[in-house]
């Protein structure tokens, strides 16, 4: 299932499929280890559900809503 960053909910594991910010804001995403193929984890959200922290590449990374809007994933079904 493929859906935006933001839609995902604390636990949620998934695959980054695309980065579709253009310009400064998309390399900077890029830089920070967002690129496709890269596999994430849902590790926690403010209460307010903004921001939203994720699991990458041994290191927790925070986002702004506005800034995971970008960032599209493959969802991994929750196994039993």
């Amino acid at each position: 299932m493929i859906c935006s960053l933001r839609q995902l909910q604390v636990n949620d594991k998934a695959t980054v499929t695309a980065v579709n910010a253009g310009g400064e804001m998309g390399r900077r995403l890029r830089d920070m280890g967002l690129v496709p193929g890269t596999a994430i984890e849902i590790v926690g959200r403010a209460p307010l559900k903004d921001p939203v922290a994720l699991r990458l590449r041994g290191f927790t990374l925070t986002l702004r809503n506005n800034e995971a809007d970008y960032i599209y994933v493959d969802k991994k079904a929750p196994t039993a």
